[in-house]
């Protein structure tokens, strides 16, 4: 008989679980799917070869995870993937955003706005790790208050009031980042 029982064998199931084991409870892990993971796993869905996102597929912060980061998941057959884009967002008129994965390559996409871009994005940027260790963290007083203070005023404003260039900023799914580049999509 298991001290914990754990429903689901997502990511935060299975850190909830790592996390008691750890502390020397007996966990049993239950999952009604065929394959653990949840929204994390994937699978060839479409051609053999083609390994696909079954649920999600981006995961920001999980590399930087506090919890992640103590997890051998190397050692368990775990690879991150990252692309070149980390998303698109598809628009009507045939045209996409793309989020690219560094500031400077982003802010040469957005012509009129890629000063304001890269003094907005630039410092938390530059900030990425202290933030994350910060926000992804149990409750507590920051580590690392000026970064967080800095990140904090900048994600005050509306991304309307960002861009000036370009009218897929003000509205969407890529109106919450603006690191978004207008690009052709292929049909």
């Amino acid at each position: 008989m298991s001290d914990a029982i754990v429903v689901g064998s997502g990511p935060n199931g299975l850190a909830a679980a790592i996390a008691l084991a750890r502390a020397g409870v007996s966990v049993r892990v239950l999952e009604a799917g065929e394959t653990v993971g949840g929204g994390t796993r994937s699978a060839e869905l479409t051609l053999p070869g083609f390994v696909h996102d079954v649920c999600s597929a981006i995961h920001p912060l999980a590399l930087v995870s506090p919890f992640f980061r103590t997890v051998p998941l190397a050692a368990r057959g775990v690879e991150w993937i990252e692309p070149p884009a980390a998303l698109a967002h598809p628009f009507d008129d045939g045209t996409a955003a793309l989020l690219e994965r560094s500031v400077e390559a982003t802010g040469e996409t957005l012509g009129e706005d890629d000063a304001r871009y890269r003094r907005l994005v630039g410092p938390i940027a530059r900030d990425a790790d202290a933030l994350a260790d910060d926000l992804l963290a149990p409750l507590h007083l920051p580590r690392h208050p000026l970064a967080l203070a800095r990140f904090g005023a900048a994600a005050s404003f509306p991304a309307a009031r960002r861009s000036r260039g370009s009218p897929s900023a003000a509205s969407g799914p890529v109106a919450s980042s603006p690191a978004w580049r207008r690009t052709r999509c292929c049909r």
